[in-house]
């Protein structure tokens, strides 16, 4: 029911009562009846209100495979349209020359631009990235819709549903995400093979070879690096983004009227959803982020004495560049496995000597206060935005396709 229908429905009551007044007392037998038939409608109403919102709640249970499909093409897209502004921010994360070689985000871009090229340089690892991303976010969606199906039929509050299915999903995700992520963070600051123009300390010929060479030199658990650190941040933020979302669509639904909500409406729903949820995390970014990029002190390094920082670092004995010999003094910063990083820490900022994510909230708060924790939000929400926007815009796109040229018949209650 329209919002101007129930307008009118709220007033009619008030004009019949009106009346007696200006005609005889024998309108009073009328207006009993009125009374009677403007609660009528008003609970046919309610029920075609309800009965619409079931219908509606049915409508957008696609099968899986499609939410999957749509899904994986969507946050794939995403990912590669902001690849090259990730490679920019690895290569300011993970510079080991001091002082830095990469400064702000505008003149670092243009330079790997002019020096390196678009495929070798802006878009060097791109096909993990790819590798990972599609997979990853299949495997996202599909956990995601079954979960939330699940747990609303069980009778769960939508909300915790939307939230606890974002969680569930992101951390089933992890498992493909997190090792494309590591081959996809070194290619990106190594560059091409031989790269004359930044010597990061990896130099591997392909995809296949820096996997081959990190299996092999540093154990297949090096894939895995920084895995904790990064559910500690991704899967609040996967939570948050798509409770957000679903509320904020079914607000957009409600205000147009339609489950059709349009263009503008679906920019709007998912990128305040992800903007929102990556500021909500920042601070969770800050301490990761600090934790993996830090520069080693000098002496920790050259007498082998393990720190939290330093026991997390793989070896790099198998990608080291010709030419570059880890000595005594040289300093070593390790970079970050996942994106988006946004935050880089500020010249003489407290060192974090833990791998607690708790501990080092506490310690960036009392030494750099809230403004600390929230270092690199501005960055960060255009990132998540743009990102969450071109994902779940497509993803709502790509569904509309498959439910007018189905891949399989029924609804999402099927198994497919």
């Amino acid at each position: 029911m329209s919002v101007v229908s129930r307008i009118a429905n709220f007033f009619s009551p008030l004009e019949s009562q009106v009346a007696p007044d200006k005609t005889s007392s024998s309108s009073s037998h009328t207006a009993t009846p009125a009374i009677e038939g403007v609660q009528l409608r008003s609970q046919y109403n309610a029920s075609s209100d309800q009965q619409l919102s079931m219908e509606e709640e049915e409508e957008v249970r696609h099968p899986y495979i499609h939410c999957m499909l749509a899904g994986g093409l969507g946050g794939t897209s995403g990912d590669l349209i902001m690849h090259s502004i990730d490679t920019v921010k690895t290569r300011q994360q993970g510079d080991p020359h001091m002082p830095p070689k990469y400064t702000s985000l505008s003149s670092s871009y243009v330079k790997i631009l002019r020096q390196e090229g678009v495929r070798r340089g802006l878009y060097s690892g791109v096909t993990p990235a790819f590798l990972g991303s599609f997979p990853g976010t299949l495997i996202f969606f599909g956990c995601y819709e079954y979960s939330k199906r699940h747990l609303i039929d069980v009778g769960m509050n939508h909300s915790l549903a939307y939230l606890a299915s974002g969680f569930l999903a992101d951390l089933a995700a992890s498992v493909v995400y997190v090792p494309s992520e590591v081959l996809k963070t070194r290619l990106q600051l190594q560059g091409r093979y031989n790269n004359p123009h930044f010597k990061s300390g990896y130099n591997y010929r392909s995809t296949l070879h820096a996997a081959r060479t990190i299996i092999k030199d540093e154990g297949f658990a090096a894939l895995f690096y920084g895995y904790r650190a990064t559910l500690f941040r991704d899967l609040p933020f996967s939570a948050l983004q798509f409770a957000f979302y679903e509320q904020e669509q079914t607000w957009a639904k409600q205000y147009a009227g339609s489950k059709d909500i349009g263009l503008g409406l679906e920019v709007l729903t998912a990128s305040t959803a992800g903007g929102l949820a990556g500021v909500m995390t920042c601070p969770l970014d800050v301490v990761k982020t600090r934790v993996q990029t830090q520069v080693n002190p000098t002496e920790t390094v050259s007498k082998g004495i393990p720190t939290a920082r330093s026991s997390q670092k793989p070896s790099l004995k198998s990608s080291i560049a010709p030419g570059i010999a880890h000595q005594g003094k040289q300093s070593i910063r390790t970079i970050s496995t996942s994106s988006p990083n946004t935050t880089l820490r500020k010249p003489g900022s407290v060192t974090l000597d833990t791998s607690s994510v708790f501990t080092g909230l506490k310690l960036v708060y009392k030494t750099e206060g809230l403004a600390g924790c929230f270092r690199g939000v501005g960055p960060r929400l255009v990132w998540t935005s743009v990102q969450s926007g071109t994902m779940l815009v497509l993803y709502q796109m790509l569904l509309r396709q498959l439910e007018a040229y189905p891949l399989v018949p029924g609804n999402g209650n099927a198994t497919i």
